[in-house]
């Protein structure tokens, strides 16, 4: 009997705790009902959007949360509104775009601009236009979309006369609408900008200082500034006509002398400015082949030059070596290519050949390794930094040490050898894989004309999309 009554006492216990699981189920299943019929209204109850203020979200800017008007692709931003809640869609220009749900409150959302979105090629009414959608309401935000910043890489000539045609090279120079020149002239008209804004064209106008400095463009996607080597004339070496001594001596016949010099016109849109030199002077008819020093010319040198006292107080003389420039301005009005070169001489002690010491060999007909011959329609200008100088290349040298290699030669006159030796293609392009390339030299009556040769500065100022406020 006792054994019967625990198994029924046994029995109700479990019929008992069925009916509390069962309860304890229909209770569970009544509450899930409750939370999704909640979320479902929540859900479906979205509400009109509404926006305040833009905030750009930048983690390496000293604002990190900056109230802006524009953003540039690739960049993120934060919305502040509200009704964001059940946002179904975003538009930036009229492309649908991608958002994180879990960076979505009613009041704020964050989203990335990506950087296939077009910016320029848009129907007017969707250009510069953030689109929100949810399933009720929609909210159209006009915002100046911009592509990455500016830059100016070079510019074709950057010391050209008034009224003649300068294109300035980059990237993101899409409508350019300014540009300031050294002492803050501004055009505004006539300005042609490259559709993919890799170039624009602009006229040089009158009044531009002659102390230089950089270009600052304006365009569709904000501003830049050049190099502060445009219209330098403080660096001026040697122009011919006034600027900087020649230097000659000797009868020799590879000497340039002030008679050798030419000052016809010539050159189509950036012409010749008074007197040049041609490297080839017409008393010789052509170069022979593998022969070095073929011609020379330069400054007057000792006790005459200074760069220090002339350029050290525009170029400090701390400025890395890779800031300071040597520019020169170059006519070529027939291909040039598979032989001759000129060689930049920092001094004068060079028995021609050389590939070492304090000088540059500029073979502008080989790129990457490769002959493409070179020509101009006009005068253009050349920039070689003077790190490239090969006893100079060290990254921490500055411009002192460009100042003492001429101070403690014994002759410091500077200038150009014209050179038409054969070339071991290595010391073009460093490539242990081009040591045993050789481009054979042949005689050549190329035409090669320079002038206005100066030291510039390759400092760029900062741009800033914002104020200093």
């Amino acid at each position: 009997m006792v054994y019967l009554i625990r198994l029924f006492n046994s029995e109700n216990m479990v019929t008992k705790n069925i009916n509390k699981l069962h309860c304890l189920s229909v209770f569970l299943g009544l509450f899930l009902m409750a939370v999704l019929f909640t979320a479902c209204k929540k859900e479906s109850s979205v509400g009109p959007i509404t926006i305040k203020k833009v905030y750009l979200e930048d983690a390496n800017s000293s604002v990190k949360d900056r109230e802006v008007t524009f953003v540039r692709l690739t960049q993120l931003i934060r919305i502040e509104g509200s009704g964001f809640l059940g946002l179904k869609k975003v538009y930036i220009n009229g492309v649908s775009v991608y958002f994180n749900p879990s960076f979505v409150t009613d009041q704020s959302m964050l989203v990335t601009v990506p950087k296939t979105t077009p910016t320029v090629d848009v129907a007017t009414g969707i250009r510069n236009t953030i689109r929100f959608v949810n399933d009720s309401y929609e909210a159209t935000l006009t915002f100046s979309i911009r592509e990455a910043a500016p830059s100016i890489s070079s510019i074709s000539h950057t010391m050209p006369l008034a009224g003649e045609l300068i294109t300035i090279y980059g990237t993101g120079l899409k409508e350019v609408s300014k540009v300031v020149f050294p002492g803050n002239v501004s055009v505004t008209d006539g300005i042609v900008s490259d559709k993919d804004g890799k170039f624009c064209t602009v006229t040089m106008p009158q009044g531009v200082s002659e102390e230089g400095g950089s270009i600052l463009i304006e365009c569709a996607n904000g501003g830049a500034y050049s190099p502060s080597y445009f219209n330098f004339k403080k660096g001026l070496l040697l122009d011919f006509d006034g600027h900087g001594s020649q230097g000659s001596w000797g009868s020799t016949a590879s000497m340039i002398k002030a008679a050798d010099l030419e000052s016809a016109t010539i050159g189509t849109g950036n012409v010749s400015q008074g007197k040049y030199c041609a490297h080839r002077p017409s008393r010789i008819a052509s170069f022979d082949a593998a022969k070095n020093r073929c011609s020379e010319v330069w400054t007057a040198g000792n006790g005459v030059d200074n760069w220090r006292t002339q350029l050290t107080p525009f170029i400090p003389a701390t400025t890395l070596l890779s800031k300071v420039a040597l520019q020169f301005d170059i006519y070529v009005p027939d291909a040039w290519s598979s032989s001759g070169f000129l060689k930049v001489c920092m001094t004068n002690g060079f028995n021609g050949g050389e590939w070492t010491g304090g000088c540059y060999n500029f073979v502008p007909w080989v790129v990457d390794g490769s002959i493409v011959p070179y020509q101009t329609t006009g005068w253009t200008t050349v920039t070689i930094p003077l790190s490239k100088i090969y006893s100079l290349t060290a990254s921490t040298l500055t411009f002192e040490d460009a100042l003492v290699l001429r101070e403690k030669a014994n002759y410091q006159n500077f200038g150009f050898y014209f050179e038409n030796s054969d070339i071991n293609l290595k010391n073009i392009t460093g490539l242990d894989s081009d040591k045993d390339k050789s481009l054979a030299s042949s005689a050549t009556s190329v035409k090669v004309y320079t002038d206005n040769w100066r030291i510039v500065s390759l400092s760029t100022p900062v741009y800033s999309d914002f104020s200093s406020k």
